[in-house]
């Protein structure tokens, strides 16, 4: 931590699996918090980082050394609390400077009730991540007084061994809206901050499996009426609401126990309905499609992550958070590769061959960014339009027929 804030927070613990302990200092708030621990590398958008719902059961190790120096704000989430199970950074500044800055991030993570550690060397816990691949965490965050004894670091480690495995967790059902509710927010602008979608040209249904704001908000912005339903809607009840396409989001845990997405995906895109999908999502319509997913040792959790789209050679500079992929080698025959990521080739996007239905696995909607591969919503939103057309072709042809 820098200098000018030693002593000014109480002591922390951050005890892995594997039985390595950090001491550091507590900078949010007291007790005690398991994760699977996971290391990103963004210089910025901590706050959006923090409230992404895919991050649940997760405790977030930022990789870059300053984390907190422009402050929070109310503007700048990605869902209604910090979703995240704890942050792991090296140093919290002094000073925070920016414009649109209302509070402090030791502040936030307080009155969020995250229990958070600052202080000790991420770079060494970055390589044991990359070395041995993600594995359960504990942090400690001690109140004002106390101190960090053997009896403490013991329980860590063994809060950190008891945590439950992401593999076969489905935590989308748990994070998902209860009820269905209309979006109508559209993306941010410098000076006039967040609009509203009044004229809609097309209607949307997204699947709730931790879906983030900015994802609404871009799906708002390009004409759409956007219905939100929880993760566990049955597909009848999704094309009752003849929708003009289909998104299933993003979202935590392990894809293969969601069942019921699974099917409801599989349903809705044999219809011949434009559906896209992104992280969870994309996985959701691999499994629907027959494919199969797996654990990464580390997973993707970063905003400078190149991709290559596969049918013009362009490569675009991606945000990922996903520690689950899809085995590009179980892509059937009527499923064909779109996109792969150039750091380690794993896939990142597919199209049906067939059907008007795609998907990718990183996040096209990034904010505070990259925002290279935002095409994606554009081309969504061309399926549906065509869809459209090619509905009122056949029904105007067939009113000539009758006639």
């Amino acid at each position: 931590m820098l200098s000018s804030l030693e002593g000014k927070f109480p002591p922390a613990i951050l005890a892995l699996a594997d039985g390595s302990v950090f001491i550091g200092q507590s900078i949010g708030a007291t007790g005690t918090t398991v994760g699977e621990v996971v290391f990103n590398t963004s210089m910025t958008g901590y706050q959006e980082i923090l409230t992404d719902p895919s991050y649940c059961q997760q405790i977030v190790t930022l990789t870059y050394p300053h984390i907190g120096n422009t402050g929070v704000n109310a503007e700048d989430v990605e869902s209604a609390k910090v979703q995240a199970a704890g942050l792991i950074i090296k140093d919290l500044p002094s000073l925070v400077s920016n414009f649109r800055s209302q509070g402090t991030l030791q502040d936030y993570l307080r009155a969020e009730s995250t229990v958070a550690i600052a202080g000790i060397d991420t770079r060494q816990l970055t390589r044991r991540l990359r070395t041995h691949g993600a594995q359960n965490g504990a942090i400690v965050g001690l109140a004002a007084g106390e101190a960090v004894t053997p009896e403490r670091i013991d329980a860590a480690v063994q809060a950190a061994r008891a945590a439950p495995s992401m593999s076969g967790l489905d935590l989308a059902k748990v994070v998902s809206t209860r009820q269905p509710y209309e979006w109508t927010q559209t993306e941010w602008q410098l000076g006039s901050g967040y609009g509203t979608q009044a004229q809609p040209h097309l209607h949307v249904v997204a699947y709730d499996f931790g879906v983030k704001k900015n994802i609404l908000r871009m799906l708002s912005q390009r004409g759409c009426r956007v219905t939100v339903v929880p993760a566990q809607t049955p597909a009848a009840e999704v094309r009752a609401l003849r929708p003009d396409g289909v998104f299933l989001s993003n979202g935590p845990g392990d894809p293969e126990p969601c069942d019921y997405a699974i099917a409801a995906a599989r349903e809705i895109i044999e219809t011949g309905m434009p559906v896209f999908g992104i992280c969870l999502g994309h996985q959701i319509m691999a499994l629907a499609a027959g494919a199969t997913t797996y654990k990464m040792k580390f997973g993707h959790h970063g905003a400078n992550h190149p991709v290559k789209d596969l049918e013009d050679g362009c490569v675009s500079i991606t945000s990922q958070n996903h520690g689950f992929a899809v085995d590009a080698a179980t892509l059937p025959a009527h499923l064909r590769a779109t996109h792969v990521s150039l750091f380690d080739g794993t896939l990142q996007g597919f199209a049906h061959v067939d059907k008007p239905a795609f998907c990718f696995q990183g996040h096209p909607e990034a904010l505070p960014g990259p925002h290279d591969i935002g095409y994606l919503f554009d081309r969504f939103i061309q399926n549906m339009e065509q869809a459209r057309a090619h509905r009122a072709s056949a029904a105007t042809e067939t009113g000539a027929q009758a006639a």
